[in-house]
């Protein structure tokens, strides 16, 4: 049950969290100010997407393709944590599904409660995030309702994204690069309190402005992805692509993807997207992308039957590359992991870049190690995105520059339909999730600058 729904004057305890999260939602929609935000109660509960250490065995047994997020993903009441002085109180007003999320709900590759157990020795403030509920989402658009005693630049009001880069800022070894940090973590994965929820507890240095032409369910979407786009491609950290690059691109449609092909173009590439329907290659086409691969249709057996490599495969990828652009890639973009990995090996040029950050198809891979030394090929590997590039990337989506992949738009309550369309690959782009946001359109400033993109708003809309 939706208790934002219960009348206001019933009298029960479960009303003062509806009267609380009521009037914090009202304060919102009515433009109050930070100290009026700031004098508002916060709610001993809150409303949230989780998932139960008791059913972490819930799918022994059980084949990858057939757990189901809908039967581990649970809607509820959840307490209030104590507040750290690096830390804010967010009013989450949407979020998004991310393959971690999947991840969770399915308890694969590992429980992310053995991540919260030890996150929770490392200090008493830690010792919060080891509960027998894990609150799902590391994406997250709202407003900040609280601020830690050691907060300086966000204050009550302040209307903001999240990036999900879980760092520790004592610690040296995240000071070059946070994502080098010898305990960085994934905010609402290895974390506890994440996004999909009516709050969020989050440390001030992930936060961003919130992009001032965007709803709230559109600037709840792109963090995650879009960061981690941006950190592959454009970043020195990953691909450091170039003006000219030709960029192979697994999944262009989906949520990395999409962002990734939208770099290349911006950054003067060309990509060379790869989908899985004529509906998604009509998307590319949309966004500017000329040269597209449908797998599918190309029927491409990269793997023979006994288990080996099919090499013959891999040189007809290449020559479907070729016949599209003139050339090999100088960069894959390579997450699908075990089912392209060895063509996307082979099919990068002599000095090129393999870059990876996710294996959704299998984490054990192998390739012709031949092909990979003798013509000078480098592999990197990345994840997410420092605060650094997070910023930089969502200053791009703030100044239309970059667009949101936004292509559906659930509640709170359809947390676990989302995550397994995503789970299925039963979706396009990225999916939203409305929290306190009480219909979609909301929370838009910059209508100028909406005007003037609002065509790109729609690439991915069902």
């Amino acid at each position: 049950m939706d208790t934002r729904q219960i009348r206001l004057g019933d009298e029960t305890p479960e009303v003062a969290i509806v009267n609380e999260m009521e009037k914090i939602l009202q304060a919102i929609l009515n433009g109050a100010t930070g100290e009026e935000i700031a004098a508002l109660p916060l709610p001993a509960t809150y409303r949230a997407a989780y998932v139960r250490k008791e059913d972490q065995t819930m799918w022994e047994g059980v084949p990858s393709n057939e757990k189901d997020p809908r039967k581990s993903i649970h809607i509820g009441e959840v307490p209030m944590p104590e507040l750290a002085a690096d830390e804010v109180v967010i009013a989450v007003m949407a979020s998004s599904i991310n393959f971690n999320t999947v991840w969770t709900s399915i308890f694969e590759p590992i429980s992310t409660f053995g991540a919260l157990a030890r996150l929770g020795k490392e200090s008493k403030w830690a010792k919060r995030h080891d509960t027998d509920k894990h609150i799902l989402g590391s994406d997250a658009s709202g407003i900040v309702l609280r601020v830690g005693s050691a907060v300086r630049l966000w204050n009550p009001g302040d209307k903001i994204t999240v990036h999900c880069n879980h760092v520790d800022d004592q610690d040296p070894s995240s000071h070059s690069d946070s994502m080098m940090g010898s305990n960085q973590r994934i905010w609402g994965y290895e974390t506890n309190f994440g996004g999909l929820a009516d709050v969020a507890i989050v440390k001030a240095n992930q936060l961003m402005p919130k992009p001032a032409h965007l709803t709230w369910e559109e600037s709840a979407v792109n963090a995650l992805c879009n960061s981690t786009s941006y950190r592959m491609l454009v970043s020195k950290n990953g691909a450091n692509m170039k003006q000219g690059d030709v960029v192979l691109i697994w999944g262009a449609s989906g949520g990395i993807g999409s962002y990734a092909v939208q770099y290349v173009l911006n950054g003067g590439g060309i990509p060379v997207g790869v989908v899985s329907s004529p509906e998604k290659a009509a998307i590319l086409r949309q966004m500017g992308c000329e040269a597209i691969i449908d797998r599918k249709a190309a029927n491409y057996q990269f793997w023979n039957e006994d288990g080996t490599h099919n090499e013959k495969e891999w040189r007809r990828l290449g020559g479907d590359i070729r016949t599209l652009v003139g050339e090999d890639p100088d960069i894959v973009f390579e997450h699908p992991g075990r089912s392209t990995f060895a063509a996307s090996m082979y099919v990068v040029k002599r000095g090129g870049t393999v870059v990876t950050c996710a294996a959704t198809s299998g984490f054990m891979l192998e390739f012709d190690n031949r092909h990979f030394w003798m013509r000078l090929k480098k592999l990197v590997g990345s994840h997410f995105a420092n605060y650094k590039e997070a910023y930089e990337a969502n200053r791009l989506i703030a100044k239309g520059m970059i667009h949101p992949v936004m292509s559906q738009v659930f509640t709170l309550e359809q947390t676990g339909e989302a995550a397994y369309q995503v789970h299925n690959n039963m979706h396009e782009g990225k999916l939203a999730v409305l929290c306190l946001s009480p219909e979609e359109g909301l929370g838009v400033d910059d209508h100028e600058l909406r005007a003037k993109v609002a065509d790109k708003l729609t690439w991915f809309r069902r």
